[in-house]
């Protein structure tokens, strides 16, 4: 956030601040840990609030659930932020001291009126203006978001409408009040501190505008880093149906059955000259492989460390042996530049962190002992003294102002890529279950008691009107192909709206139906948003209707 992205603020945050806004994320399910958190904070008398399509298990527990049309954030948001400036609960000291951008941002929101918001969100007037008043009212407040919010073809304006309303109000930089993305997968925070992005070396330095970081790496490696980015995943798979790329390595990724579009994923896989996959298990993506190194699983037979969604920073130790054949990803990648040409040795994880902790500034100070001694440490942690950071830009109120003050962006709503159409009449979006993990190649080899089959859920109208009966097979198409499954009955949807998840690709393929149209900076695809209808297989295509509701839960 403001240049390095991360949660601002830490779980001890969640539980004692008054508001909590969860939008596009069901954490009751995606993110159960974190969701201990939330409920805590709800036993201390916070109020939670919940923006999601569906009436989620998560808005179950929600004071109020606003039941968003898919794709209508911006609209919603730009809607509160107008809301609260004309009601006058503008954090005046705030904008006027820590900000720039304001009346830009004034002007922007002044045609996303109430009504405006009801008709294209579908959430009623009453309820945008009880939840803007709420949040700006509140002494601290939390919002958190999840892929409901990033997997669009609009991700970052998603992204900034919400961080607009944090800075309108000033929840922001102090304790229980901040902007939290939630992490989908262990670790995936620590990726992007590591430089997993396509413009940033570890601990999210500039590549491409920071030349004496640049100096810093190759003085410690020994080469000259081109300061140009790299691609971003969709922008590889584009640039291999172009033929510019010719030859992938996959660590830990099966993006034969996560990418949207599955069908044009997979030819691009089996058009490249050469691929190679490193993993633990054989995926889908791992059987089209020219090579497969096999991998231990990191996190339970692997030493190293992790970061999760507080930027907390912590160890990771083995408590099994590797079996035959399977080695590290470290040992793998050193053998690997050995027979490249480049002897680094065999070097321990903790040999690679002192790397890291030199060249990164913001991890200077977590040497391993440290971070055993305090459970974790949250970046930035500058020096071996610094206990580490519980909640970032905390300069924004000091005295004078530290830094650059926090940029207002100002951005308009725009529909999902795919518009619906009388022959593709419902909207599909996919999730997550608390039973399952992505693609299903970890959880989906186990029994849980959780497990169900993979279906289509559909809302209890449009299965009367369509004639479906619960369980019945049923053909879901999209523009660009067609499963299989079961029909589901779901009450927590609408009229229209249709849920899939991606769970059971080689049961149910759902990412042949979603859409790879992807956000220009971030790269993310579509995944929340795609057109499609629900037939029995052989019949014609059905038709639908719309709906609209929101709900206080208490």
């Amino acid at each position: 956030m403001f240049g390095a992205g991360g949660s601002t603020s830490s779980y001890e945050e969640i539980e004692n601040t008054d508001a909590i806004l969860l939008w596009g994320s069901n954490a009751r399910e995606t993110h159960p840990i974190f969701f201990h958190h939330v409920l805590r904070a709800l036993r201390r008398g916070a109020r939670l609030y919940v923006i999601d399509p569906r009436r989620t298990s998560t808005a179950s527990f929600a004071h109020l659930w606003l039941g968003i049309d898919v794709g209508s954030d911006i609209a919603l948001a730009n809607a509160m932020g107008r809301e609260i400036i004309h009601a006058g609960l503008v954090n005046t000291r705030f904008v006027e001291r820590a900000t720039t951008g304001f009346e830009a941002y004034r002007r922007a929101v002044e045609p996303y009126t109430l009504e405006f918001a009801e008709r294209t969100t579908g959430v009623p007037a009453e309820a945008i203006a009880r939840l803007a008043h709420d949040y700006a009212r509140a002494d601290r407040a939390e919002l958190c978001w999840t892929l409901g919010i990033t997997e669009h073809h609009n991700a970052v304006d998603n992204v900034l409408a919400l961080i607009n309303l944090a800075l309108l109000t000033g929840h922001v930089g102090r304790y229980g009040s901040g902007l939290n993305p939630l992490r989908g997968q262990n670790n995936v925070q620590g990726g992007g501190d590591m430089g997993a992005l396509p413009n940033r070396l570890p601990g999210f330095q500039d590549l491409e505008g920071d030349a004496e970081a640049r100096r810093r790496f190759e003085e410690a490696w020994g080469c000259r880093i081109d300061p140009q980015r790299g691609y971003h995943l969709s922008e590889m798979f584009d640039a291999v149906e172009r033929g510019e790329l010719t030859a992938l390595y996959v660590l830990g990724e099966n993006p034969a059955q996560s990418e949207a579009d599955g069908r044009r994923a997979v030819r691009l896989l089996e058009r490249l000259d050469h691929l190679v996959v490193q993993d633990t298990f054989l995926t889908r993506t791992a059987e089209l492989a020219d090579v497969v190194l096999p991998a231990t699983a990191s996190w339970c037979e692997g030493e190293g460390t992790v970061t999760s969604s507080e930027r907390r920073v912590q160890r990771v130790r083995p408590a099994l042996s590797p079996p035959p054949g399977a080695r590290d990803d470290l040992a793998i990648l050193a053998a690997l530049a050995r027979r490249l040409g480049h002897d680094w040795g065999e070097p321990t994880a903790e040999q690679v962190w002192d790397e890291c902790r030199r060249l990164s500034p913001m991890h200077r100070g977590m040497r391993y002992d440290r971070l055993e001694a305090l459970g974790g440490i949250q970046w930035p942690c500058p020096d071996e003294e610094h206990p580490g950071t519980q909640f970032l830009h905390a300069r924004l109120w000091r005295e004078p102002l530290e830094g650059p003050p926090a940029p207002f962006h100002p951005v308009a709503w725009e529909p999902p890529a795919e518009p619906l159409s009388a022959e593709f009449p419902l909207r599909l979006t996919t999730g997550r279950r608390l039973d399952a993990f992505n693609t299903g190649v970890q959880s989906g080899r186990y029994p849980s008691p959780l497990g169900r089959r993979e279906a289509v859920h559909l809302a209890p109208e449009d299965m009367a009107r369509m004639g479906i009966q619960e369980g019945e097979r049923v053909r879901v198409v999209s523009r660009r192909g067609s499963v299989e499954a079961p029909a589901h009955s779901d009450p927590t949807l609408r009229p229209g709206l249709a849920f899939m998840t991606l769970h059971t690709p080689d049961e149910v393929d759902t990412n042949l139906l979603t859409l790879d149209a992807w956000d220009p900076r971030s790269g993310t695809a579509e995944f929340k948003a795609a057109a499609v209808r629900v037939e029995r297989p052989g019949a014609g295509a059905g038709a639908t209707t719309t709906g609209r509701r929101a709900s206080d839960g208490g």
